[in-house]
């Protein structure tokens, strides 16, 4: 006969509490002031004013901008190696990845060419050059010299080697983003090919040094609206916003036509994935003003790519489309050059006919892609096509210098959106968007941004059971949908 100990009666000290465990599982709505969105908001505010009351004082704050800016850039080339490499090995197949790529290819070809076609029908309707009547004579090409220190490729063939590195460590060294995606691309498929088992050590690696660039990337962002603070600041300081009534109609033609092409984004997106394109943008609201108060991109490609991943695109679609389109899907860029090479062109009192101006559509094509991630991009591309079409003189370009940060805003948003589009369009023609993973994203049950963690939350994690567990925001939740 077995003898049962007498039952003891819970102690309401150590009794779990559900009510209790609840509570502690809900997450706690965090202060607005904690908000990187908040913070970036209020520092570009900041800037605007001091570069407007004290302008000296803003163009003297350049170097917060210009030291966030190269913060980034530390690590952007690494982080587009190990996301292209895992990705594509975790995909674990070659020829997936070269269709990824042509289908990507082919967009943003179609994209660019749609967006100078539409920049040229916008310039021939609105005429914002007509009556200038600017005369040649009175112009300096030393100004433009100061602007463009870089000479554009000179053909289709020299731009397509540049994208060949001459050394994998210079490719690193000088931050070249195509060449690095070709060395990734090699070394992926030399992955799958060699067999991902026999690299299985090679890959654990790459994805804990990526693991390693996504936690340095979060202290990165810490210091983001000290960033855009500084160069707002030096952009109202230096330029100025009486620079708006010089250049009101260029400016208004430019801005138009980007909330036009902008609407379209929204359709395609709608249309093809069925992506809600404002839920997205209002899911990476920080990325977007951090672009805005940077005047660049790529002071957010590491998030962006992470947003994207998180909202249902896969880590290798992702990683070959959005890098390459920072080169070839600019379509903020082909807007605002179609639209100026006609306002160059109408205040020296010229005149293009139709095939002057699909001369000018050809040439656009090569020095609007060439040109990605020179300083002065915008002044070489036009510099190039003024001198291949003989109507302007070349150091005419030179008065577009005080229009042209003021159009940063809408050549930013535009060409950030165009590459968010074109990701989910690619990955859903290839069959790798995950549409339920983009519904949870929105409603915010995926995995949140890398700046939300904090060590207390990592802290607060730990169980009794076990170790600390790492929130999912440290690294991103890639996957292969296929």
């Amino acid at each position: 006969m077995k003898f049962l100990p007498p039952a003891t009666a819970p102690n309401p000290a150590t009794a779990p509490n559900p009510a209790a465990a609840t509570e502690a599982r809900t997450p706690r709505k965090k202060p607005l002031y904690t908000s990187l969105f908040f913070q970036i908001l209020v520092a570009v505010c900041l800037g605007i004013g001091i570069g407007h009351f004290w302008p000296d004082l803003g163009s003297a704050l350049r170097p917060l901008g210009d030291g966030f800016i190269q913060l980034i850039k530390m690590i952007i080339a690494p982080l587009i190696f190990l996301v292209i490499v895992t990705g594509i090995s975790a995909v674990g197949d070659v020829k997936a990845v070269g269709r990824v790529g042509v289908k990507a290819l082919l967009y943003f070809t179609a994209a660019t060419l749609f967006a100078l076609v539409f920049g040229l029908v916008v310039g021939n309707i609105v005429q914002p050059g007509a009556g200038l009547n600017i005369d040649p004579n009175t112009l300096s090409q030393d100004a433009l010299n100061a602007k463009t220190g870089t000479a554009p490729p000179k053909d289709a063939g020299a731009f397509l080697l540049g994208i060949i590195p001459t050394s994998v460590v210079g490719a690193f060294a000088s931050n070249s983003l195509l060449q690095v995606l070709c060395f990734s691309v090699f070394f992926g498929a030399a992955i799958v090919v060699v067999g991902r088992d026999r690299c299985l050590p090679v890959v654990n690696l790459l994805e804990t040094v990526l693991e390693l660039f996504f936690k340095i990337m979060g202290w990165v962002m810490r210091v983001a609206p000290v960033g855009a603070f500084g160069a707002m600041a030096f952009i109202i300081g230096q330029y100025g916003l009486g620079s708006l009534s010089t250049y009101a109609l260029l400016i208004a033609a430019c801005y138009g036509a980007a909330i036009v092409f902008i609407t379209l984004l929204f359709v395609v997106a709608w249309v093809y994935p069925r992506v809600p394109l404002w839920q997205f943008i209002k899911y990476s609201r920080e990325e977007f003003l951090l672009a805005l108060g940077t005047a660049s991109t790529e002071s957010v490609l590491p998030r962006i790519m992470t947003k994207l991943t998180n909202a249902g695109c896969s880590r290798a679609t992702t990683g070959l489309v959005v890098p390459t389109g920072y080169s070839f899907n600019l379509d903020g860029a082909a807007l605002y050059l179609s639209i100026s090479l006609l306002f160059l062109a109408q205040a020296f009192g010229h005149s293009l006919d139709l095939g002057q101006q699909l001369a000018a559509l050809g040439i656009l094509m090569l020095t609007s892609k060439g040109m990605a991630g020179v300083p002065g991009s915008a002044f070489l591309a036009l510099s190039a096509t003024a001198g291949a079409l003989g109507i302007f003189p070349v150091a005419g370009v030179a008065l577009l210098l005080g229009a042209d940060r003021l159009m940063d805003s809408m050549r930013v948003s535009v060409n950030l959106l165009g590459n968010c589009v074109a990701t989910f369009v690619v990955a859903k023609w290839e069959g790798q968007f995950d549409r339920e993973a983009m519904v949870r994203a929105f409603r915010g049950e995926g995995p949140d941004q890398e700046s939300e963690v904090t060590e207390s939350e990592v802290s607060e994690s730990t169980t009794a059971d076990g170790p600390p567990e790492v929130p999912s925001a440290v690294v991103p939740a890639y996957s292969s949908r296929s």
